[in-house]
């Protein structure tokens, strides 16, 4: 019995046709991934026509994609307001444990 939650797409990424087997509801981001790998590559494959192999522009963009990810993981990294809520509610507690 095949998995309920398993899709079978074919994502059309840059100059090539590549099947996947995903969870159902990730769908839309692997469409959305495919369309931002293709969008960035064309960039630079425009940008370096003649300068760069493919392999180069691969990495370029690889490296482009891990940057704003590394970006939005950090912007969204929630560690250090954990680190004030929790020393501020020990201060509280302990003040409000000193009144009682």
């Amino acid at each position: 019995m095949a998995d309920q939650n398993k899709l079978h797409i074919r994502l059309h990424v840059y100059d090539e046709e590549i099947e996947v087997v995903i969870n159902r509801e990730d769908e839309e981001f692997y469409r959305l991934a495919a369309k931002l790998i293709t969008e960035r590559y064309n960039a630079y494959a425009q940008a370096y026509k003649g300068r760069k192999g493919e392999h180069t522009i691969s990495l370029m963009t690889l490296v482009d994609i891990a940057l704003l990810y590394q970006k939005e993981h950090a912007h969204n990294d929630t560690a250090p307001y954990d680190n004030v809520l929790a020393r501020l509610t020990a201060e509280i507690e302990e003040a409000l444990g000193d009144k009682k």
